[in-house]
């Protein structure tokens, strides 16, 4: 899916548990405004095993991998495309295992609903309050759990997410401990407003590095913001990749119009005062809330076709 350019890193996606690689992201590479990111990058998505659509029952005497071991077929995917590097969107906890094991082999990250911690997720999202009055995703995840994912399979999935480790990372601090865990490549953290796990992703921010990592919440948006919201999404994601140097004539997007209205504001408002300031060079950690326009997130196109791979 999209288009390999050999200079440029590939687009690795990673489903949600419950899900694949289709119910989860089929909506935002099909919509209009992610054609612009495919002419510039290739796409492979990942489903984990068994997750697939149509995926036949595993073998009682197959030994469902866990996270760790999950992470590491992940360089076999580019070792087989002879990529060296990528960007990530993802969901999913083994894509910055990946990045903490192999840190050369990740350019950036894009996280929705990440969760640093390990023990007890599952169990504290199903106990908000958030998720039991939502009817509208409880019948979503029902659906797509019920019709497209082989349900013994996804139990070997299950069991093997609820036994992951935390993963133990903690936000640079000027002489603190030179050998802590540090996610070091650019990350966008994304979550929804109204999505039960918004406290464990704030959490997460808390332990990322705040020079290079972006915390987005999107506002009337619930616990799968690709769905709920693509085209905000996408607004977001083409902003990150400008941020790491690519596509730099892409189209700006409305979020970066905004930026660059905040921000010429402020250069007047310097020169009304006489004051000058040198600005400070580089990325820093950034807050953004997004705001929704009503019937503007779910136009496409017609499908695309993609490139299934399941560990």
């Amino acid at each position: 899916m999209g288009v390999p350019k050999g200079n440029r890193p590939t687009i690795l996606t990673f489903h949600d548990i419950g899900l694949n690689h289709k119910s989860c992201f089929e909506s935002l590479f099909n919509h209009k405004d992610m054609h612009e990111i495919m002419q510039h990058f290739a796409v492979c998505h990942v489903d984990a095993p068994g997750q697939q659509e149509g995926a036949s029952t595993l073998s009682t005497e197959y030994t469902y991998p866990s996270m760790d071991q999950l992470s590491e077929t992940l360089p076999m995917v580019l070792q087989h495309f002879r990529n060296v590097s990528f960007a990530q969107i993802t969901i999913f906890f083994c894509m910055c295992l990946l990045k903490l094991k192999h840190p050369d082999m990740v350019e950036g990250l894009v996280l929705i609903n990440l969760s640093a911690h390990a023990e007890g997720f599952l169990e504290r999202a199903a106990q908000k309050e958030e998720i039991q009055n939502n009817h509208e995703l409880i019948s979503t995840f029902r659906h797509l759990i019920t019709n497209n994912i082989n349900q013994s399979n996804l139990q070997q999935f299950v069991k093997s997410y609820k036994s992951r480790r935390n993963l133990e990372i903690e936000r640079p601090v000027q002489g603190g401990n030179l050998n802590a865990r540090m996610l070091q490549c650019p990350a966008l953290l994304i979550v929804g407003d109204n999505s039960p796990v918004v406290d464990a992703v704030v959490d997460s921010n808390s332990r990322m590095n705040p020079t290079t990592t972006t915390f987005l919440k999107m506002a009337d948006c619930g616990g799968l913001p690709q769905v709920d919201q693509p085209g905000k999404l996408i607004e977001a994601f083409k902003y990150f990749i400008q941020g790491m140097g690519y596509m730099p004539s892409a189209s700006m997007t409305r979020l970066a119009r905004s930026r660059t209205a905040s921000n010429s504001s402020m250069e007047r408002n310097r020169n009304r005062s006489g004051t000058n300031t040198d600005e400070q060079r580089g990325r820093s950690h950034t807050d953004v809330s997004m705001e929704s326009t009503p019937g503007a997130e779910h136009s496409s196109s017609g499908p695309t076709h993609s490139a299934e791979l399941s560990c």
